[in-house]
């Protein structure tokens, strides 16, 4: 398969290689995919571009780094303050960064922590656990904050009144958790690692809002809270946040690496789908499983017919169509078998347009298609033979 074209940081990029005639059809190809993530988006775009997928990079958030951010020095100094009882690391990568950070800035966090008990929300925090020289205490088998709230509210590691717990976030602040230990009556000590912002240049996710918005997304991968979140805001700033979720409750399929990263979307009743584990390739295989079965196949006459995002995909074979014949395509498909008038393909056709537009683009569109699929039926208008 050709390669994808290498993204320039900041834009909004599109790789559109389209198959070769005669290979296998690709499970994703036909279909436009969003990267709203700021950390690693080359590689999961790649394994969706592998997957055949037009990749869209929208990235939504950025991050602070931790050697301007002063959040966390004071942050680090209010744990050194006094002894610390209970540790919570939620990420790896987010408290390897901590214990680096603090020794790039002379604060002795390592030895501090040491006669704490320290607990892993994942395996990968356990790592940076150990890697840092310290000895994790426990994790859950859920590798969620839910659980390691209710292990800490049992009491397995004793009364939390009055006990201090620091609390390694990254980028999502764990209202849960950390509301339902102060709750509890300990002294709850926040530790924002990785802060995430907006982008300094919000110009590509702006697009992805308005191609969202106007149809050219299939689908929009989450790989954080804050990115989720951050994908909202821009749209209320560009007044389009109800057409936003409007569309994310419909025709675009909202994917989410955990049922962390879906929390903004599920507050405002948008459903994701979710890989069972929170890894890159997993959620790219979701985007796999999930997509396609939206669409159905047709069985028209002799041939077969699903139609994707912005493509048709007839007998196994791929049709790219432009918006027009696209448009066209789908208003027969959603009815086929019955006719569509003239009348009414105009009125669904991008821009402005009139009967002879719908004459082209039906031209347009049985050219692509290959098959005779589109019939004509006489001053009445189109359908698909079925």
């Amino acid at each position: 398969m050709p390669a994808m074209r290498t993204p320039h940081h900041g834009d909004v990029t599109e790789t559109e290689d389209a198959p070769d005639p005669g290979t296998q059809l690709l499970p994703l190809a036909g279909y436009t995919v969003a990267v709203t993530a700021a950390r690693r988006r080359e590689e999961l775009g790649a394994l969706l571009d592998r997957r055949g997928a037009r990749v869209v990079f929208g990235p939504a958030i950025r991050i602070v780094p931790l050697s301007d951010d002063a959040e966390l020095v004071a942050a680090t100094r209010a744990v050194l303050a006094r002894p610390v009882d209970l540790v919570v690391a939620t990420t790896g990568v987010g408290f390897r960064g901590w214990l680096e950070a603090a020794d790039a800035w002379d604060l002795p966090l390592v030895e501090h922590l040491r006669s704490a008990r320290v607990m892993a929300r994942g395996p990968k925090a356990r790592g940076a656990i150990r890697g840092g020289g310290l000895v994790d205490a426990w994790s859950p088998e859920s590798e969620s904050s839910a659980e390691v709230l209710a292990h800490l509210l049992s009491g397995a590691e004793g009364p939390l009144a009055g006990r201090r717990i620091a609390v390694q976030l990254h980028g999502d602040p764990l209202p849960d958790l950390v509301s339902g230990l102060r709750d509890a009556g300990a002294e709850v000590l926040t530790v924002p690692v990785y802060r995430w912002v907006l982008p300094e240049d919000v110009a590509p996710v702006r697009r992805l809002v308005e191609a969202t918005v106007a149809g050219g997304i299939d689908a929009i991968t989450f790989t954080s809270a804050p990115a989720a979140a951050s994908l909202l805001t821009v749209a209320d700033e560009l007044g389009r946040r109800d057409e936003l979720i409007s569309a994310l409750r419909g025709r675009v399929l909202a994917v989410a690496v955990g049922t962390v990263t879906a929390g903004p979307l599920d507050a405002v009743g948008v459903p994701t789908a979710q890989p069972e584990r929170a890894r890159l390739g997993a959620l790219a295989r979701e985007v796999v499983a999930r997509l396609p079965e939206r669409d159905p196949v047709l069985q028209v006459g002799e041939h077969t017919l699903q139609v994707r995002g912005h493509a048709a995909v007839v007998d196994g074979r791929l049709a790219e169509l432009a918006p027009g014949p696209m448009t066209v395509l789908r208003e027969l498909a959603c009815r086929a078998g019955a006719v569509v008038s003239r009348a009414e393909l105009v009125a669904s056709l991008p821009g402005t347009g009139d009967e002879h537009a719908v004459e082209m683009a039906v031209t347009r569109l049985r050219a692509a298609l290959q098959v005779p699929l589109v019939e004509t039926v006489v001053k009445r208008g189109y359908r698909l033979k079925l």
